[in-house]
């Protein structure tokens, strides 16, 4: 049986380290606070008895459960230790609601901010179970600290139960995900897993075997500053030149306008003033061909802003992010098939699903290193309505176990 008190306990020590990634910090791992944490992990590790635990200069934490079988493949387990820069994530203050009675939930540190039902319709299904949330102040953390606190409890399990056989069981925490250089300082020739399983996910038995293919575009309008009393004819103000760069960016290929399988473009960062202006723009799909495309329609805009602006300038840079999840999962079939024969022995209905974002999976794919992405009972992620199932994260830890016993089996 998982320790259902001790998961929690975990989970609420996690939350209250602060690892909210910066954009451009120019370091890895971005905050100070990833370090910290990851320096708990690897006290935590080594405490269940995992010799080998150890935290490289990068901050990345790596641990072995060892085997008790000879002869079978090393399969690993991910998450990322830090948290969205969309919202802060110092000074945490989780609400842990036991008996849940499904109902709205007005937060206690800003009574504006309301979990309702009728918006998040896993709210009402968790009706009867522990849940915690945040005080409305900040976000909670779940994403990834419930994916860290379920790899964690599950390696501790495992040290204490030696009776489920296996081989060795390797624990990988990665810092950075948010800002998309998770697996940046990853060698995953030292993982040296067949397979690796990244607890990220949303809600419980879901089971990711696509993800978006992404693409950054930074672009950097450069116009001409000089004090507006004497502008005529002298100044270009890049501000002007980016509103109307943006306008060109057809609305109908944004993310509030697409659903599925459908793609987008997402200016997402805008800053600067008269003289230069940088814009970043997410492209995602799941085929990447499908960039190209994008491409064209933002040089269109770029080639029209041009034209109306004389003596502007504009650069556009491409970055290339993570690639579908789905494109080397083929490579080791046994990685997604035994995470779903893991759903099935538990009599747990699983969803098979494409998601309309990325994982440190995606990249460790693209690696070699096939990784599906698992359930790990966050919901409302990267919002102070943010909120996690405890019931769920023991479901995912029991997911876990049996994809252990399934590399066994095999």
């Amino acid at each position: 049986m998982i320790n259902k008190q001790r998961l929690l306990e975990r989970f609420l020590r996690y939350v209250a380290v602060d690892t909210t990634a910066v954009e451009d910090a120019g370091k890895y791992p971005s905050s100070d606070g990833q370090i910290e944490l990851g320096k708990l992990l690897l006290s935590e590790l080594q405490a269940m008895g995992i010799a080998d635990a150890q935290q490289d200069k990068y901050g990345i934490v790596m641990g072995t459960v060892p085997a008790n079988v000879e002869g079978i493949d090393t399969i690993a387990f991910n998450s990322h230790v830090d948290t969205s820069p969309e919202t802060s994530g110092a000074n945490v203050k989780p609400q842990v609601i036991e008996n849940f009675d499904g109902n709205d939930i007005q937060l206690t540190g800003d009574p504006s901010k309301v979990i309702r039902a009728e918006t998040c319709k896993e709210l009402p299904l968790a009706k009867g179970k522990t849940i915690i949330t945040t005080d409305g102040t900040t976000l909670l953390g779940g994403d990834d600290k419930a994916g860290v606190a379920i790899i964690m409890e599950l390696a501790n399990f495992l040290m204490e139960n030696d009776d489920v056989e296996r081989g060795p069981v390797r624990v990988l925490f990665t810092c950075d995900e948010e800002i998309g250089k998770g697996v940046d300082h990853v060698d995953v020739s030292k993982v040296d897993a067949a397979a690796c399983y990244n607890f990220d996910g949303g809600g419980q038995n879901i089971v990711d075997n696509e993800t978006f293919s992404a693409d950054m575009a930074v672009v950097k309008i450069k116009g001409t500053n000089i004090h507006p009393a004497i502008a005529k004819d002298k100044m270009v103000n890049a501000v002007r030149a980016a509103a109307e760069f943006l306008n060109g960016l057809p609305r109908e290929l944004s993310p509030e306008c697409t659903q599925d399988r459908e793609g987008f473009l997402h200016p997402y960062v805008i800053e600067g003033g008269v003289g230069e202006v940088t814009i970043k723009i997410l492209l995602r799909d799941f085929d990447a061909a499908k960039f190209t495309e994008f491409r064209e329609v933002i040089e269109t805009a770029r080639i029209s802003t041009l034209e109306s602006f004389a003596k502007l300038e504009i650069e556009i840079e491409y970055v290339q992010q993570y690639r579908n999840l789905g494109d080397g999962l083929s490579k080791e079939p046994r990685a997604l098939q035994f995470a779903t024969d893991a759903h099935e022995v538990l009599n747990r209905k699983f969803d098979l699903q494409c998601i309309r974002g990325g994982t440190d999976g995606s990249r460790l794919t693209e690696l070699g290193l096939p990784t599906p992405n698992l359930s790990s009972g966050q919901h409302n992620i990267h919002s102070p309505l943010e909120w996690a199932c405890l019931d769920e994260m023991v479901g995912a830890c029991e997911i876990g176990i049996e994809i252990v016993k399934r590399w066994r089996k095999n």
